[in-house]
């Protein structure tokens, strides 16, 4: 049997790669010696599911008002930002074309910034914009999940690495 662990592509947040990106105009770059091996490798494919749908950099900070990823997808909840318009639907519509890159460059997992209402793993802003975090997903993590490409965060460089290498 050819083994294609060399081929896995892994999807990251455009933030952690150093892309100015975030909400407020920032970037997240981690420096990790596998990241930077992933990379010599052509395993990262980067996007930022909230740029990819739509939204401008710098943007207000948005957080998921009373549920998490699943409930937004699903349309029970909403996503608003700190200015109080809806922009539920951007963030869908990030996550499905996030998805789309992720099935048309064969990523089997991804590493997302955690916290985020689009890549947060663990945590999410409680959707009071009071800093306040609690367990959740974002949408774009929920939606990768649906489809079996697993989400790892940014804390969890090495768990991803056994993951891909059991």
């Amino acid at each position: 049997m050819i083994q294609t662990t060399h081929k896995q592509k892994i999807l990251i947040s455009a933030c952690l790669t150093g892309e100015k990106v975030r909400y407020n105009g920032t970037d997240l770059l981690i420096e990790h010696p596998l990241l930077k091996q992933w990379h010599r490798n052509g395993r990262l494919v980067s996007v930022c599911p909230e740029v990819t749908g739509g939204m401008s950099t710098p943007r207000a900070p948005a957080e998921i008002i009373n549920g998490n990823g699943k409930t937004v997808l699903s349309r029970q909840t909403t996503v608003v930002n700190n200015i109080g318009k809806d922009v539920t639907q951007a963030f869908i519509l990030g996550a499905q074309k996030t998805l789309q890159i992720a099935k048309e460059n064969h990523c089997i997992a991804a590493i997302l910034t955690e916290r985020s209402p689009s890549c947060g793993s663990n945590m999410i802003y409680d959707g009071n914009f009071s800093r306040q975090r609690i367990k959740g997903m974002g949408v774009t993590t929920a939606l990768l999940e649906q489809h079996n490409i697993r989400v790892f965060n940014q804390e969890q460089i090495e768990q991803l690495a056994l993951y891909l290498n059991p």
